[in-house]
């Protein structure tokens, strides 16, 4: 800067000498005056200069404009890089925070002081249905129309959350969300959603649980109670008290039979998954659950049932023999105890085409009708429940075969027809069975000639 204003005293000192020299002191103020001019035009053309790089804001081709006017220049496009360079590190900040919340299992909508949206994650975008692009600066009451979620925005005090249908609800695939309102900035407001739908369920299968349970226990216990006070006040016979005491004693089974599912359940959910150190012989867990079957049968039959079956490939299965027998069994007496006398009743364990293997059985009872099919596997559930207490069921059998086929990596597939009988199958991955010596030719062949007839059938 003084070599600046040194150089115009310099210069306004030699248009004066000149110009006193060519005429006087006349010519002396004229000079000044025209050193002035000229050093004046010469910053105003470095200034356009410096206005016009930096309207085009290439930061990297600065003219040259002379001594003060390069330092001008040189600190200014260190504050624009400073600046720059702020702005990028705010800018990054601000995507990794968005990132964040993009990334977060719940909602986030973002709302101005009119109610209209701002931005929103992708998690908020499929609770409530929205599109990123079409839906940005919509008002949240046009898109969300659920008469729970608008009584909440305008009396957001009243409750500090409301729970209400999500994007996508129907009767057969609930969506429940939970929904927060939170005030910010001026007049803003931060809506936060979570899917609660499973958290919903899980409460309400607690709640059906207990119920059933209380239920099923408070039948034979009221019944236990009568007979027990019969017993107490009344004097009775020896055959009516025989009687009363085979009765009590059918409670009291139904209720062990009862508490003995409930503790099977509680140890398939509590306990780790089968390994691979423990191979099951299927021919004596067939052989043990035609034995209990064909028992059952002529206890609860008079004719018993025609009962079949095939004992299949010899194989080893690796998992747990009592899970496996526990599957197996329900399935057998279920069939036995829902098919009338006489009828028949067939297990097979058999190799599939697909070089799976499954254990079938089929009976001839009644048949499900189609809608009950997708529930039979929960808890307590029963097509009859007056036909369920007279065979003695718990309604948790096919609960337990459900988690021990999967515990397996396996599946439990049903098929049944009104009025033809009914089929369940456990199928088992290849993986999990291993051909004994010696049947694994007859397997073979018995896949193929499976496999000839299912393409002769079809053709």
């Amino acid at each position: 800067m003084l070599l600046r204003i040194g150089g115009w005293a310099l210069a306004l000192f030699a248009g004066g000498t000149l110009g006193w020299l060519l005429a006087d002191a006349r010519g002396a103020l004229l000079g000044v005056v025209a050193v002035n001019v000229v050093w004046m035009a010469l910053d105003a053309v470095r200034g356009l200069r410096l206005l016009r790089w930096l309207k085009r804001g290439d930061m990297t081709r600065q003219p040259q404009l002379g001594a003060f006017w390069d330092e001008f220049a040189n600190r200014t496009r260190r504050l624009v890089r400073l600046r720059d360079q702020q702005t990028q590190e705010v800018q990054t900040r601000l995507d990794d925070f968005l990132d964040a919340i993009q990334a977060s299992p719940n909602g986030v909508v973002l709302l101005d002081n009119l109610g209209h949206i701002e931005w929103c994650n992708q998690t908020a975008a499929n609770h409530f249905g929205f599109d990123l692009e079409r839906d940005l600066m919509q008002h949240i009451g046009n898109l969300v129309r659920d008469p729970v979620f608008a009584a909440y925005y305008n009396h957001p005090q009243g409750s500090p959350d409301v729970v209400m249908t999500g994007n996508g609800h129907s009767a057969s695939r609930p969506v429940r969300l939970l929904v927060h309102l939170h005030a910010y900035g001026t007049g803003r407001r931060l809506l936060l959603s979570r899917d609660v739908t499973a958290v919903e369920q899980a409460d309400a299968m607690r709640r059906d649980f207990v119920a059933n349970v209380s239920h099923e226990i408070r039948t034979p216990l009221t019944v236990l109670a009568g007979f027990v006070e019969t017993l107490q006040n009344l004097t009775l016979d020896e055959n009516e008290r025989r009687r009363y005491l085979a009765l009590m004693a059918t409670q009291s089974q139904r209720m062990q039979s009862l508490v003995s599912d409930l503790l099977t359940l509680s140890k398939l959910e509590g306990s780790p998954l089968p390994g691979a150190h423990e191979r099951v012989p299927m021919r004596r867990l067939l052989a043990q659950c035609e034995a209990d079957a064909r028992a059952l049968s002529t206890l609860l039959a008079d004719p018993p049932h025609q009962l079949n079956f095939d004992a299949g490939p010899d194989c080893e299965v690796t998992g747990v023999q009592s899970e496996l027998l526990s599957a197996m069994s329900n399935l057998l007496n279920n069939a036995i105890r829902y098919t009338p006398p006489g009828r028949h009743v067939s297990a097979r364990w058999q190799a599939l085409p697909n070089g799976r293997f499954e254990f079938m059985v089929k009976d001839s009872g009644p048949g499900i009708a189609p809608e009950h099919l997708p529930r039979l596997t929960e808890r307590f559930y029963r097509v009859d429940r007056s036909r369920s207490r007279e065979t003695g069921g718990t309604g948790l059998g096919l609960a337990i075969v459900k988690h021990v086929v999967q515990r397996h990596g396996g599946e439990l597939r049903i098929h049944s027809v009104v009025g033809q009988g009914s089929t369940f199958a456990i199928e088992l991955p290849a993986n999990r069975v291993r051909l004994v010596s010696g049947s694994a030719d007859r397997s073979a062949h018995e896949t193929r000639r499976s496999s000839e007839r299912s393409i002769a059938s079809n053709a």
